[in-house]
């Protein structure tokens, strides 16, 4: 059982590890832009899916997938990149949705980690009383 607890908890980190680097790579896009929307950079997500095989469970990782929201298209005539009517289009990334996940994956990545530390403790104490 208590392997079965670090594997949950090791899937969920991966997961949560995943989420903050889709979650940076994001972010470092937000100001990118295109001279077409088929060019703009889309916002990126993961997908997991519990993960239960008897009485082992996990997060399981379904793929990363691009946001359908339209990008955002602006007149900058003068831009080196602008289109034949003279628009830009910008990502559709939107910061503050990026902000609030890295700070949820960052907390649950962090609740792992403490839960890990309390079993630890716990299997280090269940030992000791063998003593």
């Amino acid at each position: 059982m208590a392997l079965s607890i670090f594997d949950i908890a090791g899937s969920a980190m991966k997961a949560q590890n995943l989420r903050l680097n889709t979650t940076a790579s994001n972010l470092a896009n937000v100001n990118t832009v295109a001279g077409s929307a088929e060019e703009a950079y889309r916002s990126r997500q993961p997908i997991f899916a519990a993960m239960l095989d008897g009485e082992i469970g996990g997060v399981q990782t379904r793929g990363v997938v691009e946001s359908n929201r339209e990008p955002e298209m602006r007149y900058e005539p003068g831009h080196p990149l602008a289109n034949e009517e003279g628009y830009i289009f910008g990502s559709n990334v939107d910061s503050v949705e990026e902000m609030a996940n890295m700070m949820s994956a960052t907390r649950s990545y962090q609740s792992n980690v403490d839960m890990l530390a309390t079993v630890r403790q716990l299997m280090l104490q269940t030992l000791k009383m063998g003593e």
